[in-house]
Order: C-alpha cells, then structure tokens, then sequence
C-alpha cells in the first residue's frame, strides 16, 4: 500500500476559501499601491550565494536554504574534503544558490542591476514567497509570503507621509481599527548620545517599553541591571515619563536632546511627518518611544501598526534606510519602505470575520442541468450572464436534483437558475435566491439585469 504523501514541515497547502481570502488581502493592498504610483517587480524565486550570503548575519547565513549544483555537484569536491565535513566550505562548493530569505535584498540587487532603466524616485511593491531554514512552530513558517512597498531615490519625508496613508487606507479598507506607531532612529541616537550610553540603546527601549506593567521603580531597577548609572537613569526621567499629545512629547524630547544635533534632526522630521498626516489619516497616528525595531538597519522614521481588537503581535513595520545598495557597491541611494505581514493579516480578518461576502464568494450563478435539450437550451444563456460579468457555472453531469442542490450549497453559491420544459416554452428560466428561498420567473435580460445590480 503507497504511503500517504506529505508535504515538508513549515509549509502550507491553501484550499479554494483560502485562496479566496488571501487574494482579498492581496489584491486590496496591491490596490492602494497603485493609487499612488507603485510597480509591481518580482525576482526570481532563487539568488546567488553570493548575493544572498553575508547580508543577514551569521545567524541569517544558516537559515538560508541552498540549492545543490546541477548535475555531479560533487565534482569540485574532493575525498579529504567530504571526511572533514566542514558544512560551510562543503556548501560554498557544492551550491551556487539559494532561496531568497526576504524581499529586501534581491531588491537591492534588482535596483543595481537595472540602474539605468530605472526613473527614480522609483515605487516598487512586492507580493513574492520567502524562505527560511527555521525550526517550523506555531505562527512560524519555512516558506511565506511577504508584501512589501519602496521608494528608493528620494530623501524626501513626503515618501514617510505617503506610506503612512497607504497604512491607514489598507487598513480602513479591510475594516480593522488599528493602532499606527511611529518612531526616529535618530532620535534614539541622539538619547544615547545625551546619557553617554551609546551601546545601551536597545536596553533602553526594551526597559520603557514595560512601563506599564511593572512601573517606573521597575524600569529604573532594570536599567541598573543593564549597567546605566544614576545619573544617567536619572537624565531618562523625562523620556520614561514621556505623555500627552505628539505635539507635547515632541516638545519635551527636544527640550532633553537639545545639545544633539543628530537627535534634533530627528525630533524636526518627526515634527514633519505628524505635521502632515494631522486630522488626515482614519486611524490613531502615535509616537512610540520604544518603537526600536531595526536598530541596525535603520536611520530615520520607524514604523509599525498593530491590530485594537485582536491580541497579536505587528502586522506591518517598516522605516527608512540611506543605503539599500551599499551591499552590492552602489552607495548612497536612500530608500524608505513598508512590509505588511500578510499571515497576521489574514488571521486578524479570520477573528474579526471581516471578509465581504462576494470576496469569498467564487460561483455566483449555478444552472441546474436536466439533461441533453435542457443543457443546449441554458448554455447561450450561461454565455450571455459571463459576458456580463457574472461568475457562472453549469453543472457538468444530468444527475439528481437534490445532489446540484448539495453542490451549491457546498461551495456557499447564492443563486441557482432552473430552466425546464415550461421555461423553455416561455423563453425564460427560473431564479431561486438560495438564501431566502425565494423564486422568480425571468427572461434572460432580466436574470442579467438582476444578478449585475
């Protein structure tokens, strides 16, 4: 007897609903791209070892799937060599790709390849699976998506102002009431800078960001333990106790870092960006200290949304970075760019249930089929409700009734259309309304005029 086949761990088959929702998300957020000058790119499913190795960290290295050499991809391998098993040095000659482990650099090598096709500022957006070696557990995959939105060849803040809207609007489109963040890199310099703390900044967003739940004398005990003196814990005080509205925690901030110059840039674009987005965005703009999420990678505003009426963690981060290209030899091309995670979308949609109906809906019309004479008559007919947009099918097999009823109601179709020997006389077919039972004789005009309203 053949085994059961499987699928590897950390991947995920998607069934005809899931899709379904899925293609919802997908298409909503490619919309709103497109309302402000986004293109789509995609790059290929596999990248060199080479542009891929080196750029996410040790940790990032081996998390990387690799792809085998084509053919005998032990020839450059020789006997001393296999018994010394050395994984990495095996791997740099028995593999010359991999798997992309995220958006970001194969589009940074797509930007250096392309320089000169492309009009900057250039608008990108990506919706492309990504893979990573991880150990597979709850909420955590080998292969999944990322959507991901650039603008790369502007220092302007407009580009901050512009992705914040796109949040906003995604996510007044979906109907979940969500919580925007924002923070500046260099703001948390410039803290760093003030206390003469420079290597405790990661420690201090992470000890405020638990105010609220064990208080301020737990906080202060937390940065002692990290190694902050008195007097520096006691020059945070104003930043720990930070409150009110974005306008007054910016006053305060700039009163603390007012002998930094790279803390007062940031306070200014902060001041900028909020400025702008002020009684124009449908959901909560807030400034977040502790917002601290790629310290290493960013340099100006930080982003990230979470979701008010779902215990989950972030489902859209992003910020801006002044050298995307600097990888691959091409310095100096600033970019800023956000990344909406699609998995925690979709189950923040799932426990809301705010799916439309007809998002979800696939058949809109079901022809019952009596048979022979019956199928020849509804088929220009069926033609007639495609063309007009109406997502139609025709069941295939003359069976029973009751079994083309099952079939419709299995796949959640909200009209059937029944054309037998008197509707054939009158030239007409009737429409049942599946959810409240209720029939109607139509022409085929009317059966369109209806079913399009």
């Amino acid at each position: 007897m053949a085994s059961k086949p499987s699928i590897p761990k950390g991947t995920r088959d998607f069934g005809p609903q899931e899709m379904a929702r899925r293609n919802y998300i997908f298409n909503t957020i490619r919309q709103v791209y497109e309302l402000y000058g986004f293109q789509q790119i995609e790059t290929p499913a596999m990248e060199t070892l080479q542009t891929l190795m080196g750029k996410y960290g040790e940790e990032g290295d081996k998390l990387l799937f690799k792809v085998l050499n084509s053919g005998d991809f032990l020839t450059k391998v020789n006997d001393d060599e296999l018994v010394e098993r050395n994984t990495l040095h095996l791997a740099a000659k028995l593999c010359e790709k991999g798997l992309r482990y995220d958006l970001t650099v194969p589009f940074a090598r797509y930007v250096v390849m392309h320089r000169e096709e492309l009009q900057l500022p250039f608008k990108r957006y990506q919706v492309q699976p990504v893979w990573r070696a991880d150990r597979p557990q709850k909420g955590r995959y080998r292969e999944f998506y990322q959507f991901d939105g650039d603008v790369v060849g502007s220092d302007s803040l407009l580009n901050e102002v512009e992705l914040m809207q796109i949040v906003d609007t995604v996510f007044t489109r979906f109907g979940v009431r969500v919580q925007i963040k924002i923070n500046n890199r260099k703001i948390l310099t410039g803290i760093a800078e003030v206390i003469g703390a420079a290597d405790k900044i990661f420690d201090i967003t992470v000890a405020i960001d638990k105010l609220d739940k064990i208080g301020i004398d737990n906080v202060n005990a937390e940065l002692r333990e990290d190694g902050l003196s008195e007097e520096q814990i006691e020059k945070l005080q104003p930043i720990i106790s930070l409150e009110g509205s974005n306008d007054e925690k910016l006053d305060t901030i700039a009163d603390v870092l007012r002998d930094s110059e790279t803390g007062q840039k940031g306070v200014e674009e902060l001041r900028f960006i909020l400025g702008m987005l002020k009684d124009v965005l449908n959901n909560e703009l807030q400034l977040d200290l502790t917002l601290a999420r790629g310290l290493n990678y960013y340099t100006g505003a930080i982003f990230e949304v979470k979701a008010l009426d779902v215990q989950i963690g972030s489902i859209t981060g992003g910020g801006r970075y002044d050298n995307l290209t600097g990888i691959f030899g091409m310095p100096g091309i600033s970019g800023v760019g956000i990344s909406f995670g699609v998995d925690r979308i979709y189950d923040v949609l799932n426990q809301l249930d705010a799916y439309p109906k007809d998002a979800v809906t696939s058949t809109q019309l079901l022809f019952i089929n009596f048979g022979e004479q019956e199928m020849a008559y509804c088929l220009p007919i069926v033609a007639m409700t495609r063309q007009a947009g109406i997502r139609t099918e025709m069941f295939p097999d003359a069976t029973k009734m009751k079994k083309q009823m099952a079939y419709a109601n299995a796949k959640q179709i909200p009209y059937v259309a029944l054309a037998g020997e008197s509707e054939m006389a009158a030239g007409k077919v009737t429409l049942k309304n599946m959810e409240t039972g209720e029939q109607q004789l139509l022409t085929p005009d009317e059966l369109v005029a209806i079913l399009s309203m």
